[in-house]
């Protein structure tokens, strides 16, 4: 342990300080085999990319990708932190991913996708099926819907075809698609379509979900509704049927504003869209990230720097081939999805897996079927998707006959145990795993091994990717040195090509959140005085390994999915008995963090079961059902200091079963122990003396 006093360590338990005492795991080699097929095997690749080399290093990403004007400036430093990569240059995201492709591949399946109805067949889209539906799908958003290049729209679209097929038609057009995480409320979706402009809505009417055909199309009125009262109009509705002819929602569709996408393609059949050659530092898409302040962030990616880096990432770390069946268990509508289910496979003529549906529907070993059926390679999936499919079959890899070369964890960290059961029960002790770290605003991975150049590490991400130099700081702007034992903010010294370029509006709060915090001069122009802070708190071992300890801020960690706690509170907060809402990070085996809340009441309102339900239902209808609280407390009044701040520390530390230290400095430090009878006395009637799923 370190010097800190018996009181702090009880009561600063946090996340970074549990992690940091983890002990030093052994060493896991690739395979012989691996290695002899991988893409990357030069280990001289660090020092190529190294600072000496910076930026032209990069040159090897964007030469992956075909330019209609070449670019003639790498790196233009000069309105730091708004780096603009291959300036000159041009090119088209959709050409990239499909066009090209046609001329060796077209017969060959782009995407496969797997309903979630075990009895209906998967379905393959070959990349001269996927140019045809995407052109008219183009044309249908350019002649029906008016849209142009820089126009936004807003998609809320869950794991079908129909997402990449409408992404790939705006990016054909130069259109910036915005997608909102299907399992996201309409409300949350009305506030993005609010924030970007969009006067398109392009959502579906329902889809598959654990058995279930749930009703979308109610998301899709209430988005616009939501947004309309936040001042932004939708001019039209276009709906996706997830059975081409038939309606599956019971919502009305209004007239004239909202269209069946299967019926208006009937007129575009056929069409064959150019496609607009885009400036390199054209915006792609927005990804909208929950921010701390209550605001979602929409993180802007740019066309020429982004598609570089994921080309690059996936052909190194995800080692994709054309011949290889990829399938990444992610959602489309995360940056990862995104990265590393339509953009990085797709530029590398790859066949990408779409699933629909939950992964241990009907069965836990349904993901070990599709593998098996398919001959799925390369697996790439969330530690909570890992630890919950070791909790409820442990021994379902070991009866289905699929082999994978290679396996992906993303989203969070992963404990040393579940990594283990990860890389001998799932990949069968013959598949390398890269442990990946990166986020929404970074456009791929920043951290990981380099599959067949690097020993694995369980509970360790690896070193910094080639061309990525990282730094942890402390909260005194010193460096904490490898082999220290110590935890700080985990930041980057040097741009990158794949790093948004703003915050959608707000540039000042992209400067605010990302750069002011360790910029050294802000007269600078030269990047080395630009560090970029993560917000992720980490400590790196004396082999050079990282090892990410979680969020430092207030933003919590739901199953890879970051929930600000801000969001949550105001949704808390519509609720009329509510006069404070605060919410806390409870530890959970599977999901890593689930939220509490506690709440208090309006003078004269009474506590009552019915106010915690709504209270609840909130966080579901304004978020969607990864807010859910694990529990709603409503308490007597809140731990305040004497200045009226709410002590969410406190109310944290009771939560997970931890001693809350010294209250006695608080305004009104009996109300504590009151808490404490209460929650734990409830946790333990319900038996959650150590919080669950």
């Amino acid at each position: 342990m370190t010097n800190k006093t018996h009181t702090e360590e009880r009561t600063e338990a946090t996340e970074a300080q549990i992690a940091v005492h983890w002990k030093e795991e052994q060493y896991f080699q690739p395979s012989k085999a691996f290695i002899e097929q991988a893409n990357m095997r030069d280990p001289d690749i660090r020092k190529k990319f190294g600072e000496d080399n910076f930026p032209d290093c990069f040159k090897e990403y964007a030469d992956m990708l075909t330019w209609s004007t070449p670019y003639s400036t790498v790196l233009d430093t000069n309105n730091p932190p708004f780096w603009k990569w291959f300036t000159g240059g041009k090119l088209n995201a959709c050409f990239n991913c499909v066009d090209r492709h046609l001329a060796q591949y077209r017969n060959k399946a782009a995407f496969i996708f797997v309903g979630e109805l075990e009895e209906d067949p998967p379905v393959a889209l070959t990349y001269q099926e996927l140019y045809v539906r995407v052109n008219e799908m183009a044309a249908l958003l350019r002649d029906f819907c008016g849209l142009k290049a820089g126009d936004r729209v807003t998609l809320h679209l869950p794991m079908t075809l129909d997402l990449p097929i409408t992404m790939l038609a705006c990016a054909r057009l130069g259109v910036i698609h915005s997608q909102v995480f299907g399992g996201f409320s309409g409300q949350s979706c009305g506030s993005r379509i609010q924030d970007s402009g969009s006067r398109i809505l392009i959502s579906a009417d329902a889809y598959w979900r654990s058995g279930k055909l749930i009703d979308h199309k109610v998301n899709a009125d209430i988005a616009v509704k939501t947004a309309k009262e936040m001042g932004q109009e939708v001019d039209k509705v276009l709906i996706w049927q997830r059975y081409p002819g038939k309606y599956s929602s019971p919502a009305p569709m209004v007239e004239g504003r909202d269209f069946f996408v299967n019926d208006v393609l009937e007129r575009y059949k056929g069409k064959r869209v150019e496609p607009v050659s885009m400036d390199a530092e054209a915006p792609l898409f927005l990804m909208y990230s929950s921010g701390t302040t209550g605001k979602p962030k929409g993180c802007q990616h740019r066309t020429g720097g982004y598609l570089a880096y994921v080309a690059g990432t996936s052909k190194y770390i995800q080692d994709i081939h054309p011949t290889d069946t990829y399938w990444c268990m992610a959602d489309i509508g995360w940056i990862t999805g995104h990265s590393y289910i339509v953009y990085g496979p797709l530029l590398l003529a790859a066949t990408s897996v779409v699933y629909e549906g939950t992964p241990t529907y009907p069965d836990v070993r349904r993901p070990w079927r599709i593998a098996e059926r398919l001959g799925v390679n390369i697996f790439h999936t969330s530690p909570t998707a890992v630890r919950a499919l070791r909790r409820q079959g442990p021994e379902e890899p070991r009866k289905c006959n699929y082999h994978f070369k290679h396996m992906t964890t993303v989203g969070e960290p992963i404990e040393p145990s579940a990594w283990r059961w990860y890389y001998e029960e799932v990949g069968k002790g013959e598949a390398v795993i890269v442990d990946t770290w990166w986020q929404t605003e970074n456009g791929g991975f920043l951290c990981s091994t380099v599959p067949a150049l690097d020993a694995m590490k369980p509970g360790s991400a690896g070193p910094a990717l080639p061309g990525i130099y990282p730094v942890i700081y402390d909260d005194d702007d010193k460096e904490v040195p490898k082999g220290s034992g110590q935890a700080g903010n985990m930041c980057i010294r040097n741009p990158w090509p794949g790093i948004m370029q703003t915050i959608w509006g707000n540039d000042q709060r992209f400067v605010d959140t990302y750069y002011k915090r360790y910029c050294k001069n802000p007269k600078s122009k030269d990047w080395r005085d630009w560090p970029y802070m993560s917000g992720d708190g980490a400590m790196q071992a004396e082999d050079g390994y990282f090892r990410i300890l979680g969020r430092l801020d207030d933003v919590i960690n739901v199953s890879g999915h970051r929930l600000g706690t801000k969001e949550v509170e105001s949704a808390c907060l519509t609720v009329p008995e509510v006069a404070e809402a605060a919410v806390v990070p409870v530890m959970d085996e599977i999901k890593g963090r689930v939220p509490d809340v506690y709440v208090s009441l309006t003078p004269g309102a009474e506590n009552s079961d019915d106010i915690a339900k709504r209270v609840v239902k909130a966080c579901e209808d304004m978020i969607g059902k990864i807010a859910r609280p694990r529990q709603v407390f409503i308490v007597p009044d809140m731990p305040k200091t004497r200045s009226g701040k709410i002590m969410r520390r406190v109310l944290g530390a009771i939560s997970n079963g931890r001693d809350v230290g010294d209250v006695t400095t608080l305004a009104n430090a009996a109300v504590v122990d009151e808490i404490r009878t209460m929650v734990q006395g409830k946790q333990a009637a319900s038996g959650e003396g150590q919080p669950k799923q």
